[in-house]
């Protein structure tokens, strides 16, 4: 090594600092912070590192520190570096231009709901968000459209009117332009929106509520027919989104990995309403643990960038050092701000959200078709094919104890999952909780029709089980004659992580030894963890599929006071039975017990 590390070693500080690793070319390779620069710095030259972390070493030849009084500053000088040098091995962000945000302006006497996109605010007026992307304007623009009946025309449109426009006739428009409505009128719903927007609807809809039953005694049907629907659609908004009228202003954090793939979702929550969501896939080339990763990842996301920071970041794994990081970003907001990981109530079904939406996110990655084809010719080669498996078929078992038994199996081939050649198969006949029973039914009644020339032969079955399963498999194709088909088997180790599963070829006595990193290993990871969930999926709507409905008046606990609340709260029967259980508690006098006893009594 041409960095002579022990002697640079000897004369660092032990104080807290900024380390700049450089080329030979003078290039800047890498930029870390670190509590005490020296112990840091030795560990990047002592024994048992990653690949990626000698390769980072292996280009060393000089490094650079800074001393700073705090870590917080260590911290703040990090961002700013890695923002301004973008180094190659430091996770980078591309910084947001403008940011976009729903407008309403003072200056007009009908103002409409605009769209605007800009960094700083200046007009006159009230700005609503900033929102993560055009999309989720639109698409909140259009909602209050619909409900409040808000113009979206340009002001130079709306001057010259002479008559109302298409969006009058089909309901999207009072037309202010024409003077259809009154200033007071139109101001009112103008102001009714802006509260949805920001997350108080509940009022809104309180309001209308007392609105329609007013306009109801005085027989002005159509018009309380009219607040009727804008109740209900407020409804299904709120079911939409997780209100908490306490402090809604938060930035959610969500990371999923899978073995070659990485997601970190963010949720954007403001005033209680969701707004929406953006994902990224940083690279991890020191193989970092994931507390570790999504630390550095929200640190360079708020300090190297310009975003807004949040009162609240809620993330789905503890932080290392989240107290740092929390004292840095309060330091830059001007303003406390919490870095939290357990949660309760709303901020956990944020928590949740942002984890569905990253696993959501990494399911699409992973079937990206290059990564696919690789995956497939890494498993030819592993297996010694002469051609890479254009079919691969995997069977799973679940059940409770013995109950509701059901095998699935699932298909992949070069352009991933095969969704319509997916089976499910309800397990009958045999001891409860004999898996190895229920794994030669459902082979049985799966490749009886491929004996009998019927159907598409798989070029490799995979079974989800150690070498039980293996063997029934090996018996069942044995004996229905296609014994040709190359079977393996995969089970779990006795730790169950992923990465140290043994694989079985054929044999339980052959086996097949695959690097954690390996494509092929990806690839067998995936259809053995699309196999669970399918299976899973089916063990629970066949253990559920008994369920019982009925009205209100069947409902014990309801009586007429209670049904009278919940028909006006959402404006019908048909409101109530597609109400949440946490939309249910929400209405006077129905306990979060009694909203369980309901929900039941309606679906089951």
């Amino acid at each position: 090594m041409s960095f002579d590390y022990r002697h640079f070693l000897a004369s660092v500080s032990e104080s807290p600092g900024v380390y700049r690793m450089f080329d030979d070319q003078a290039n800047t390779l890498y930029i870390g912070k670190a509590r005490r620069l020296k112990a840091r710095l030795a560990s990047y030259f002592r024994g048992n590192l990653n690949a990626k972390t000698q390769a980072l070493v292996a280009r060393i030849a000089d490094i650079q520190v800074t001393i700073t009084n705090t870590e917080t500053e260590a911290l703040l000088l990090e961002q700013t570096l890695i923002k301004t040098l973008r180094p190659p091995y430091n996770i980078l962000l591309r910084d947001d231009k403008t940011y976009p945000f729903i407008f309403v302006t003072d200056r007009h006497p009908f103002p409409a709901l605009e769209y605007k996109r800009v960094r700083r605010r200046h007009d006159d007026g009230r700005y609503l968000g900033p929102y993560p992307g055009a999309h989720a304007v639109r698409e909140s623009l259009s909602l209050m459209q619909k409900i409040f009946r808000i113009r979206n025309c340009e002001n130079s449109v709306f001057a010259h009117r002479t008559r109302p426009c298409l969006q009058y006739q089909i309901g999207r428009c009072s037309a202010p332009c024409v003077d259809y409505i009154s200033e007071a009128d139109y101001r009112r719903d103008v102001e009714h929106a802006v509260q949805c927007l920001e997350g108080r609807s509940e009022a809104v809809t309180d309001e209308l509520t007392r609105d329609m039953e007013t306009a109801s005694q005085q027989l002005e049907f159509e018009e309380a027919a009219r607040l009727r629907d804008q109740i209900q659609h407020l409804r299904k908004l709120q079911e939409r989104q997780v209100v908490d009228t306490d402090n809604g202003d938060a930035d959610v954090f969500a990371l999923a990995q899978r073995p070659g793939a990485l997601c970190i979702s963010m949720l954007t929550i403001r005033q209680g309403r969701l707004l929406g969501s953006r994902h990224y896939s940083p690279g991890n080339d020191l193989d970092l643990d994931i507390d570790t990763l999504l630390g550095n990842f929200i640190s360079q996301f708020y300090l190297g960038q310009t975003h807004e920071i949040p009162s609240d970041i809620i993330t789905s794994h503890p932080l290392p050092e989240a107290q740092l990081l929390a004292g840095a970003l309060s330091e830059r907001a001007g303003r406390r701000t919490r870095l939290i990981h357990q949660v309760r109530g709303h901020r956990a079904k944020w928590r949740e959200l942002a984890r569905t939406n990253a696993e959501q996110q990494l399911a699409g990655q992973l079937a990206n078709q290059d990564q696919l084809q690789q995956r497939f010719e890494a498993l030819r080669t592993a297996l010694e094919l002469p051609a890479a498996p254009a079919r691969l078929e995997c069977f799973d078992i679940s059940h409770s104890h013995g109950e509701a038994t059901v095998a699935s199996c699932v298909v992949f081939d070069p352009q991933g999952p095969r969704t319509s050649d997916y089976r499910r198969f309800n397990i009958q006949g045999i001891e409860p909780g004999d898996d190895y029973a229920a794994m030669r039914q459902a082979l049985s009644r799966r490749y009886r029709h491929l004996a009998s020339g019927e159907g598409e032969k798989p070029d490799l079955l995979i079974v989800d089980g150690g070498k039980g399963q293996l063997n029934m498999a090996r018996e069942v194709m044995a004996e229905l004659g296609l014994s040709d088909i190359l079977l393996l088997g995969v089970a779990k180790g006795t730790t169950r992580k992923a990465g140290l599963e043994t694989l079985f070829i054929e044999t339980t006595d052959r086996t097949l030894d695959l690097d954690a990193n390996s494509p092929a290993l990806h690839l067998l990871q995936h259809i053995r963890d699309e196999s669970h969930r399918f299976a899973i999926s089916g063990h629970r709507a066949k253990r559920d599929k008994t369920r019982r409905t009925s009205t209100l008046q069947e409902i014990p606990g309801v009586g007429p006071r209670r049904r009278r609340e919940l028909l006006r709260f959402f404006g019908g029967l048909q409101g109530v039975q597609q109400a949440s259980r946490e939309e249910l508690a929400r209405v006077p006098g129905i306990s979060a017990k009694l909203a369980e006893t309901i929900h039941r009594g309606l679906h089951g």
